[in-house]
Formats: structure tokens, sequence, C-alpha cells
């Protein structure tokens, strides 16, 4: 029997998505997923340390066994690390009726904004946000595909996709394809009603409205919908549904990128090794403290410093540079 499935997968050591182009690998590992477990995907979103899907399923345990498997290869191959990616167990709840499948769904839709990433859900690219009544909210502009001959690069190994389900020039997947947006319209029923619950802001007696269901299941809250995620703060959440974003505060991604691109290549002259991952733990913990003294430093004295005119915490420091990644204690 098909249920309606919310699936969260995420991790508190590390970043599970270091760059763009992993979280374009992430969804079409997710997208392919859902087309061999012949399921219907309603909602997603891919952030650096975690990922929403909401799934109408057969087998929804398998449709996140593929999806994440097949990721952890990718990112495993690209970065030069080895063993489970993210925590042993993700998260797995069952959606019953139409007002949690409609709570669900705002949530998942909504998360670059709750996150502090976006100023409004349509703001965030790697969710499902943008994929819905996209003629009716003027997206509908042509989109340049990728060669077919090309496409196997950004799918996982010894996998074919019919080319009715398109690519991007990025390598994307179209989340328009992949999600089953007639369904989900139907649900929101018009393009204002939808603008009016991605635009709506969480209070408590909202959850009275989601027990109106003929069974006795609990509400669907931002608590329920990110348990488990990494950092989570509700208060912090609910803030961010007004669109203020906080542009001096570094992104995990951009984050990623300095360490990628312009640290880690100073500390490894090596062309074989190219990773954070292949930096000795040792001299990760001697970067941490680097960066960490160069942050509070850059916070009292005028000028620029590696991190521009932007600000970082310790955490996202320790799960950028991975420093308890538990491969380390094997090595």
């Amino acid at each position: 029997m098909r249920k309606t499935v919310h699936l969260c997968l995420s991790s508190h050591d590390e970043v599970m998505y270091r760059s763009e182009a992993d979280l374009i690998a992430g969804f079409n590992c997710f997208a392919v997923a859902v087309l061999y477990t012949e399921s219907r995907a309603l909602a997603e979103g891919f952030l650096s340390t975690h990922s929403h899907q909401l799934i109408q399923s057969d087998a929804p345990r398998e449709a996140m066994h593929r999806s994440r498997n097949a990721y952890a290869r990718y990112f495993n191959s690209r970065y030069h690390r080895r063993g489970r990616l993210g925590e042993k167990h993700y998260y797995y709840l069952e959606i019953e009726g139409l007002h949690h499948t409609m709570a669900a769904l705002n949530y998942v839709n909504r998360q670059g904004l709750h996150h502090g990433l976006a100023t409004t859900p349509f703001d965030y690219p790697h969710g499902s946000a943008n994929a819905v009544f996209r003629k009716e909210l003027g997206k509908n502009s042509p989109v340049s595909l990728l060669p077919d001959f090309l496409r196997s690069h950004y799918l996982p190994s010894n996998v074919t996709v019919p080319t009715r389900y398109r690519m991007s020039e990025s390598g994307l997947l179209l989340r328009e394809d992949i999600l089953d947006t007639a369904y989900v319209e139907e649900l929101y029923v018009s393009p204002r009603s939808f603008l009016f619950q991605m635009n709506r802001i969480s209070e408590e007696e909202r959850s009275l409205e989601r027990q109106k269901e003929e069974n006795d299941t609990p509400p669907i809250t931002l608590e329920v919908i990110e348990e488990g995620v990494p950092d989570f703060q509700a208060d912090f959440c609910r803030s961010n549904e007004f669109g203020k974003v906080n542009r001096q505060r570094m992104t995990d991604i951009e984050l990623c990128r300095l360490i990628d691109t312009d640290l880690v290549p100073r500390l490894l002259d090596n062309p074989e090794k190219t990773s954070v991952y292949d930096v000795p733990l040792s001299r990760r913990i001697q970067l941490f403290e680097r960066l960490r003294e160069e942050s509070q430093a850059a916070r009292y004295r005028k000028g620029r410093s590696v991190f521009g005119n932007k600000f970082v915490t310790d955490a996202q420091l320790q799960r950028c540079l991975c420093l308890k990644y538990a491969g380390d204690a094997t090595e």
C-alpha cells in the first residue's frame, strides 16, 4: 500500500554537500531512486547538513536506501573518503490525512527560508518550491539542456534515465519533471493558495488545524519536520520566516569552497591529493585553531580577513573541516 512519508537524512559531524555540484548530485540520486521505486515525489529540499524528502511510495525505505547509497558512493569518490555518510539512522515519519500532508509540504518547500539561506522559499534553488505552478508564477522560461551523451556524467554509475526527464546544462534533472507537480498543484488548489501558504507565518495556533483529521495522529510542526537536524533552533527558523537574511553569516557552502579551493591546495602539495579528507586530522585541527582566531579577530578590526566581511561559527568550522569524521580513527 502506498504511504505518504517524510524522510530526512542528516549529518552532525561533517558537511554532506560541500558544493553546488554536490547538491545537484544529491537531488539526482534522489530522483533516480524515486523513478526506480516508482514512487511519487511531492517535495524536497537539500541543504549542506541534511536533506528532506516527502514522497508517496510502496517502498519508501528502499527509496531512501538507494538514494543515500548512491550519493555516498559519489561523495566518497570525489573527496577520497570512505564509510557511511550521514547518521546511521535517518528520520522516517508516516504522514496521514490531507491537513498533515499540506503541513509537511509547506515545511519542506520552505527549507531555504527556515534555515536563513533565502528571503523567500523561491529564493533558494535547491528545493521544490520553484517547481510548482511554474507557468502561473512566470517561471516557465526555456531551459538550456545538456546534450544526451553527457548525461551519464551526472548520474549514478550504471544508471540511465529516459530523456523525457530533462537535464539542465548544470547536470541537474529538472525538478518539474521528477516531482509530481500536477498532484501537488491539486492539493494547493490554486497559485494564490500556494503563495499564501509559502508566505504564511508559523504560529502555535496552526497546530490546532492540523489535528482536524479523523485519526489521532500528532500535528505536523516545524519541530517534527526538523527532528534530528544539526543545530536546529525553532525560534531561529521562525524568525527567518520574515525574510531578514543575515548576509554577514557565511554559509557552509561558502566556507567549504574557501577550504577546498584555497586552503587545502596550500596544505597539500600533491596533485593526487586534493580533498580536505586528505589532510591529516592533526593539521585540520591546527587549521581550525587558526581560522577560529582569524574569525574572532576579524570582528574587532577593520579590513578584510580570509572570510571577507563575513563571520563563521565554531560549529561551522568543525563540520566543514570534518573534525569529527569517524574514518580518521582508523587512519
